[in-house]
């Protein structure tokens, strides 16, 4: 069975609402228009390597559609690979499309730490220069020339912000190497409150990505420490944007915390069932052969659609 993507969505239940009714007026109807569905998403599969399509059926779509939903009070997050050039100029692109709308857009990054607003802070007010901010920050790889124009993006005068969203490296690590008996009292004050891990299927798609580990209960700690990821980004989140309803907020975050709605955005819906959140997935087609990308690209048969919106782009190489 599929399982629905973003039950909590609005954006989604338009969409399944309307489906409902026309397959409703007949079981041969409906029948047909399964079929013709698969058909659909089949062909869009084998003829789409670039563009903006739907999650939920992979017809295209341009940008001003995709967005138009997005009304103040939202979250939209969007999934990268890091370090491209492409996309970053995407993410760029979704920001103006809001903006063009007249919402006002603050932006959170999963690359800062929460426990750094205050150098973000002083960093946009003009306080600190950019050399002494990532010297502060102790920013690494990959070069901040891919993230710049996205932190510098927010408008201040209209009272939008940059957000850092992430826990501290030392958090998660420690976690990672000894579970959560690990952290200290001064630890557990970094902890997000009420902190639980991710659901079942982001487990067991994190899981699989490490066939080769030593024993289960190493599993078990690198999850959680994925799930505080995920749910440090999703606490910050929310209390921003429940003490600034007149924003949009643009979550910048690795593509795997989006896929399938079971990182990030479950943990947003878990911390702020009121809040629409959308999602942007962006798909790197370069190498990949046609059943490659539909194998990327199609709803799962257990986790549904990979995002509300796919991004795809055969991005070569980083062109920074």
């Amino acid at each position: 069975m599929t399982i629905p993507f973003q039950r909590g969505s609005r954006y989604q239940r338009k969409k399944e609402t309307s489906t409902d009714k026309f397959a409703s007026r007949g079981g041969i109807v409906k029948t047909f228009g399964l079929f013709l569905s698969s058909l659909l998403m089949l062909a869009c599969a084998h003829a789409q390597t670039s563009g903006i399509l739907r999650g939920n059926d992979l017809q295209p779509v341009n940008l001003a559609e995709a967005v138009r939903p997005v009304t103040p009070g939202s979250i939209v997050v969007i999934g990268e690979n890091h370090g491209f050039k492409e996309h970053q100029n995407q993410q760029v692109s979704i920001m103006k499309a809001l903006r063009a709308q007249g919402l006002k857009v603050s932006v959170g990054m999963e690359f800062f730490t929460y426990t750094d607003q205050p150098a973000v802070d002083s960093y946009r007010q003009g306080l600190l220069s950019e050399a002494d901010f990532l010297s502060q920050i102790k920013w690494g790889n990959p070069s901040y020339d891919y993230y710049r124009e996205q932190s510098v993006f927010p408008n201040l005068s209209e009272g939008a912000k940059t957000i850092a969203l992430n826990a501290p490296r030392s958090l998660t690590g420690k976690v990672s190497k000894g579970g959560l008996a690990a952290l200290t009292p001064e630890d557990l004050k970094l902890m997000p409150p009420q902190f639980s891990l991710g659901n079942d299927g982001y487990k067991r798609r994190f899981l699989s990505m490490m066939p080769h580990l030593p024993n289960p209960e190493a599993g078990e700690r690198y999850f959680t420490s994925q799930s505080i990821w995920d749910d440090t980004m999703a606490w910050q989140a929310v209390e921003f944007i429940r003490s600034h309803p007149d924003q949009v907020l643009v979550i910048v975050v690795g593509d795997f915390h989006v896929q399938y709605g079971g990182g990030l955005p479950d943990r947003l819906r878990v911390r702020g069932a009121e809040f629409p959140v959308l999602t942007f997935s962006q798909v790197n087609t370069s190498g990949l052969t046609e059943d490659e990308i539909a194998t990327e690209i199609n709803p799962g048969t257990q986790d549904g659609p990979r995002a509300d919106y796919l991004w795809l782009a055969p991005v070569q190489s980083p062109a920074l």
